[in-house]
């Protein structure tokens, strides 16, 4: 179990299954326990270096030309025109299908072109019956919106050198949010495209020179320009003027890595016809409709019905956030793919499901109507206050309310997320809140979500292992976690149908070290929120050791203990960081190690380091044939001034070096064998 970054430790393959948070989650690797005997005799010689040859790309984009126009009252036209180079089979499954998602309700798309140039010889167009349009399969079992769709190509018999060609023409009109538009891009920096060129065309009059991000106060639409383009005219005039960007892209020539802020990269284009994030804000919130009576009546109604018996009254916003995350389903579908259209609150309490916006639209309309201040937030990747106004920034929804004079943010979406717990890359940003603050003098769209969990973050693990005489290794490992990766590890178990629970469990194994056969898991109920959440399984591993090799050695049967980074050595001129350890947390882990009678056993120190901002220690023992272990880590402080650099990282190298201690273990038999006094040499 490793902790990384700054807000939360995670196991690492869970974090891979768990694309779906919208975030991608760094993890040290776990100690590997499938070689846990130390090498004996002499050491491997290293093989020699080989040059690293740079891999074959599945396929080569030679051309990506697009263009973009947009009018006045919103509506817009893209075209695309692709022509990729197929260099291997996988290059050749990558293209089998050729999908676009659009929304029919506003959007159009057409295939007029799709050509396959193949490297024997020939070409050949694919007939429109190839062309399959269907709804999304997000959303295939909910009639609501069937309007958000995907349109297909297939194209079979792909080989290595075809070419495909094909042209996509995207139209968009009547937007929910019209008159506005906005769009974002970024340069291809890998060599995957050897020719980008890339035509925008807007309304209006924009100076190529005026592409500051501190330039507000323009004719709209608002251009950011990161990358200049290498082509610029305007044409026509008055109310019929436009100007047209160009940029003419080979991969030869070396872009400059795009702008960060809050650590993530800016696009390299951005329009925006929006001037101000309260603007936004109003222009996404009269999207929703207005709640009625009747709709407070039937919430009200519902929740009588749903209200668990002998509830104290103080827990109302319980059994309205346990009604909305568990009894409506939700829809995954990424925010803005209906035009931030919300159905009435009537329609979703009929149907029972709604998409992630609608369910914080439910809860927040549900609070309201039981006395609570309620709003809907909405959350982006990086903080973007400071840059142009677009929905596009956007990824997450949530709701934010006081209870009891805290401010809390709720993720009802997630169906099993504790109620006041959002994903940790969420806590502590700042995010536009759809029902702005009026200060008098003016009036605020943001607002900052909260950084503590609304209780104390802890994992226990204990291993229950036992070691045979043949090497084969048994244990039973149980996880019982609060905070950061009990979200996680609910999310996973949640959305896997339970004959896939082994495999998921595998996952958790995996990340600590545990390598073997996952014989059996028990997980307690994800949607049982209330409590820590449980994860037990058993795991078998044949020939653990060898018991052949005197002595053997093997690492404590542990997670380890991930830490983040001490911090590398400051630029000169660089502005002084401080040193983020995250949430904090208690981690504690136990091992108990059965033994063949008559094992010779030798434990290694234990250890104990303790700051004003962590603490560590370590035991082990041994007797009867058992071992035992435990390592203990509780971290205090969020963060840290730059300037203890050196001692955090002393504080790193004791936790990782006792890590690295070894159980020396010496089989009965060989043990035996050196209790044996030596032979007296025969006499001359």
């Amino acid at each position: 179990m490793t902790r990384t970054g700054h807000r939360f430790c995670v196991f690492w393959p869970l974090a891979t299954l768990l694309v779906v948070l919208g975030t991608a989650f760094a993890q040290e690797a776990g100690q590997n326990l499938s070689e846990p005997a130390e090498k004996t005799g002499k050491e491997k010689v290293a093989a020699p270096e080989k040059t690293a040859s740079k891999p074959e790309l599945p396929f080569q984009i030679q051309l990506l030309e697009t263009h973009v126009r947009f009018e006045v009252n919103g509506d817009s036209r893209k075209e695309v025109h692709t022509i990729v180079k197929i260099n291997n089979v996988l290059g050749a499954h990558q293209f089998a299908r050729l999908t676009f998602d659009y929304n029919r309700a506003f959007q159009q798309v057409e295939i007029p072109l799709v050509r396959i140039s193949h490297a024997k010889g020939g070409t050949s167009e694919l007939l429109p019956s190839a062309v399959t349009d269907a709804p999304n399969p997000a959303v295939e079992k909910f009639p609501a919106y069937q309007d958000v769709r995907v349109k297909s190509v297939r194209i079979l018999g792909l080989e290595e050198g075809d070419m495909v060609e094909y042209r996509v023409i995207t139209t968009t009109t009547k937007h929910p949010l019209a008159p506005d538009f906005w769009l974002e891009h970024t340069f291809d920096r890998s060599g995957q495209v050897l020719q980008e060129d890339y035509e925008l065309d807007l309304p209006g009059h924009r100076n190529s020179t005026t592409n500051m991000m501190s330039v507000w106060n323009g004719p709209r639409p608002l251009v950011y320009l990161g990358i200049p383009s290498t082509g610029y005219h305007n044409y026509g005039d008055g109310k019929s003027e436009r100007s047209v960007f160009q940029w003419k892209i080979a991969s030869s020539r070396k872009l400059p890595p795009p702008a960060v802020e809050e650590g993530e990269a800016v696009p390299d284009v951005i329009v925006s016809s929006f001037t101000f994030w309260l603007e936004l804000a109003e222009r996404i919130a009269s999207q929703f409709p207005k709640w009625t009576d009747e709709d407070r009546e039937d919430s009200r109604r519902r929740l009588r019905d749903f209200r668990q018996p002998n509830a104290p009254p103080e827990k109302s916003l319980e059994r309205i956030y346990d009604f909305v995350s568990k009894s409506v389903t939700t829809v995954d579908l990424p925010l803005g793919a209906n035009g931030f259209r919300i159905r009435p609150a009537k329609e979703i309490l009929e149907t029972g499901y709604a998409t992630p916006v609608e369910k914080c639209f439910l809860f927040a309309g549900m609070a309201q109507s039981d006395g609570y201040t309620a709003e809907v937030l909405l959350s982006g990747a990086p903080d973007t206050k400071d840059q142009f106004p677009r929905p596009s920034s956007f990824d997450h929804v949530l709701v934010g309310l006081t209870e009891k004079k805290k401010y809390i943010a709720v993720d009802p979406s997630l169906e099993v997320a504790p109620l006041g717990v959002v994903a940790a890359p969420l806590r502590g940003k700042t995010v536009l809140t759809l029902t702005p603050r009026n200060h008098g003098d003016y009036f605020d769209a943001w607002v900052e979500l909260p950084e503590n969990l609304p209780f104390r973050a802890f994992q226990k693990v204990g291993v229950d292992a036992s070691l045979e005489a043949d090497g084969k290794l048994t244990a039973k490992v149980k996880y019982t976690v609060r905070g950061d990766n009990e979200l996680l590890l609910r999310v996973a178990f949640h959305q896997t149908a339970k004959e896939k629970w082994k495999d998921v469990a595998g996952l958790l194994a995996l990340s600590d070290g545990f390598r073997g056969q996952v014989a059996s898991v028990n997980v307690s109920d994800p949607t049982a929120t209330k409590d820590p959440f449980t994860v037990e399984y058993e795991i078998m591993q044949a020939k653990f050791v060898d018991w052949s090799k005197k002595p053997v050695r093997i690492p404590a049967l542990l997670p380890q203990i991930g830490l983040p980074d001490p911090p590398a050595r400051q630029a000169a001129g660089e502005a002084a960081r401080r040193i983020e350890l995250g949430t904090p947390l208690d981690v504690e882990t136990q091992m108990t190690l059965k033994l063949p009678a008559g094992t010779v056993v030798q434990t290694p120190a234990g250890t104990s380091v303790e700051r004003d901002y962590a603490r560590f220690t370590s035991k082990y023992s041994a007797a009867a044939n058992t071992v035992t272990a435990s390592r203990r880590v509780n971290f205090l402080m969020r963060e840290i001034p730059r300037d203890r650099a050196m001692d955090y990282t002393s504080f790193v190298h004791a936790v990782q070096s006792d890590q690295a201690q070894m159980i020396t273990l010496m089989g009965a038999a060989a043990a035996s064998d050196e209790a044996k006094p030596a032979k007296a040499p025969p006499i001359q």
